[in-house]
C-alpha cells in the first residue's frame, strides 16, 4: 500500500498531520508533506486510511500495489 499526496490540492487544514503524524508533516507555510516515500508500514495503514477519509480537499489517496 502506498500513499499519494496532491500538494496542489492541499489547503493546509492539517487534519492528516493531526491524525497521522508518523506519515505527514507540514512545511513552513502549513501545507502537508509526506514523511515516508514508498510502502506504508502495515502498522500505519489504518492511520493512512483515516487521513484519506478526513481530508476535506481529497488531496490524499492510498493505492494498493
Amino acid at each position: 500500500m502506498r500513499i499519494n499526496l496532491d500538494s496542489d490540492a492541499c489547503q493546509g487544514h492539517n487534519r492528516c498531520y493531526m491524525l497521522a503524524p508518523e506519515l505527514f508533516d507540514t512545511d513552513d507555510e502549513g501545507y502537508a508533506v509526506l514523511r515516508i516515500d514508498g510502502e506504508i508500514p502495515k502498522d500505519l495503514e489504518e492511520k493512512a486510511m483515516l487521513a484519506v477519509d478526513n481530508c476535506p480537499e481529497f488531496a490524499i489517496e492510498v493505492a494498493d500495489d
